[in-house]
């Protein structure tokens, strides 16, 4: 793994709708913080003003509004905007960057479970981005019944186009999720996300000093 000081990390946290993924990130970035580094949160789509734009078209509306493949080109154009306008000048000036969700989620969503080939996406993905990738993956492992009572329980009507997809799609998800895990297993690390708060951002803290912290 990277333990340059003098460029930033880049983690990407990975998971399925209700994993915990944004208050994971938030507990991280404030032990990163306590070893006094520079902590940039960000997330996908999203992250650039064109890349908010995109998100609102994909995040809302109809479960059937996009093709497989119109979809994880909408993604890719947010993720190169994404990646040259935001997260390479931060990891350059030294920051540590954190997002919630990046290229794992397009093969994941877009590829295995919603039929789009995982070598379509690939191939995409390095057209866009060639060799760019995170320096660790954490991918937040629940079962889909639970996760997706979390997400029923936090009753936010807005973004919630994947949530709909039915429970088979979050069933591919998950699995396309630790495949991801098993093919790249220098990379990506699985964390159970059952249990509390507290208990998942322990194994995350844990996961993300072996794995980076000199």
């Amino acid at each position: 793994m990277i333990k340059n000081v003098e460029r930033g990390c880049f983690i990407t946290l990975e998971g399925g709708e209700g994993a915990g993924k944004s208050t994971q990130i938030r507990h991280l970035a404030e032990r990163l913080k306590e070893r006094r580094l520079d902590v940039l949160i960000t997330r996908e789509p999203g992250g650039t003003p064109g890349g908010e734009a995109i998100r609102q078209l994909l995040v809302n509306g109809d479960t059937g509004r996009w093709q497989p493949m119109t979809e994880a080109l909408l993604h890719t154009a947010a993720r190169v905007e994404h990646v040259h306008k935001v997260i390479e000048p931060a990891l350059s000036r030294g920051v540590w960057v954190i997002s919630d969700r990046f290229a794992d989620s397009t093969r994941a969503y877009q590829g295995a479970a919603q039929g789009l080939s995982v070598e379509t996406v690939d191939d995409l993905q390095r057209l866009a981005l060639g060799t760019f990738a995170p320096d660790l993956t954490l991918i937040l492992d629940l079962p889909v019944t639970v996760a997706l009572k979390r997400t029923q329980e936090r009753g936010t009507a807005a973004e919630d186009r994947y949530e709909r997809m039915g429970h088979s799609f979050h069933e591919r998800l998950r699995a396309a999720f630790l495949d991801i895990a098993r093919n790249e297993p220098s990379r990506c690390r699985v964390i159970d996300a059952s249990g509390s708060i507290e208990e998942v951002a322990s194994r995350v803290w844990t996961t993300v000093r072996d794995a980076l912290i000199p």
